[in-house]
């Protein structure tokens, strides 16, 4: 995968593509206003009536399983795959799964399901809890997973806003078709031309003002399919995630495998999938927020004084108290998609 992506780079039109790197397994590289991304892809086995991997665990480093062993990790979790309760202050999450199921619950006593399309959208703020499980409900067949992850950062006058999430079910998530069907974008931000508008993102969101230019676009390229990343201004940044499939040709450049580029935001990007497969792709785009980033796990702030504070705000139970019985806890094998919210309203898709 390295040796291809750097074949690559004596091609590389400049004017284009700013830099070019083999993308690893781990978290992606960003640009502000993003903090992080991850993909996670598992081929989970069926699962057992108690929806943890129908599949021996104790070969596993339970509680930091990070393997990939046999297509599928555990990562935090210990019954049930996931990351049981962990918080958050000064930034969002914003999670798109595209196949399986997330259960969430929080502090703020919150808790849903979703998947197969859907995403959700978090705005940490001051502070909450979470849990994020990913149970294996199906005890007949395999249950995969893929889903990206993503966080953005919070301006500073936004760091300690209240908690708040919000659910961008699948069918109101729009999507574009190209090319004769060959490619289609999801749109979970930005506005794209002959797209639908996105649903809002939370209030407080970098994203919610139209003029920081914020997209998180899924791409998928079909074999022979064609399309262009249309331009947006010159004060934005913008990163493009291959992120599998065998070839995509990217502004001319071909490349084998998966890969991180950052490309220039005021220029039209053609992509082109030279390869016999589907090529999956993800893009991040938004204006910076130019202000000091300071980080520690899970807290963003602006100084090492603020990073502090949030470690004893949350040791002196400031991020609410934990209304769950576990730290990882999972819904009933049965239950569908939902999200129940804080006030106690629930909602659902409407394909559920």
């Amino acid at each position: 995968m390295g040796n291809a992506c750097r074949r690559s780079m004596s091609s590389v039109p400049s004017r284009m593509i700013l830099s070019a790197r083999p993308l690893g397994s781990g978290p992606f590289a960003t640009q502000s206003p993003f903090l992080f991304g991850v993909y996670h892809r598992d081929r989970y086995p069926e699962g057992r009536e108690d929806q943890s991997p129908n599949a021996p665990l104790h070969n596993r480093r339970l509680g930091m399983d990070f393997s990939g062993s046999d297509g599928w990790s555990m990562y935090h979790g210990r019954t049930v795959p996931g990351f049981p309760e962990h918080p958050h202050r000064g930034f969002e999450t914003v999670t798109v799964v595209r196949e399986g199921l997330v259960d969430h619950h929080d502090s703020l006593g919150c808790q849903g399901r979703f998947g197969e399309g859907d995403a959700q959208w978090m705005t940490a703020g001051r502070g909450v809890s979470h849990s994020e499980m990913f149970p294996c409900v199906h005890t007949d067949r395999p249950n995969p997973l893929d889903l990206y992850q993503i966080w953005i950062n919070l301006p500073r006058r936004s760091k300690m806003a209240a908690p708040h999430f919000t659910m961008l079910w699948g069918p109101d998530i729009p999507r574009g078709s190209y090319d004769g069907g060959r490619v289609e974008v999801r749109g979970v931000a930005g506005r794209l031309p002959g797209m639908g508008a996105p649903p809002a993102p939370p209030p407080e969101s970098w994203a919610s003002d139209e003029g920081n230019e914020v997209a998180i676009w899924t791409i998928t390229v079909r074999p022979g399919g064609s399309w262009a990343l249309p331009p947006a201004s010159a004060l934005a940044n913008r990163s493009l995630y291959f992120v599998d499939g065998g070839e995509i040709e990217v502004a001319g450049t071909r490349l084998r495998g998966p890969a991180n580029l950052t490309l220039r935001p005021d220029a039209e990007v053609p992509l082109r999938n030279t390869g016999g497969g589907p090529a999956e792709l993800l893009l991040l785009q938004g204006r910076p927020i130019d202000e000091p980033v300071a980080q520690q796990g899970p807290f963003v702030m602006n100084t090492p004084a603020e990073l502090m504070q949030a470690f004893q705000d949350y040791r002196g139970g400031k991020f609410g108290a934990w209304p769950w019985g576990s730290e990882d806890p999972v819904l009933p094998r049965g239950e569908g998609r939902f999200a129940k919210y804080a006030d106690g309203r629930v909602e659902r898709p409407a394909d559920a």
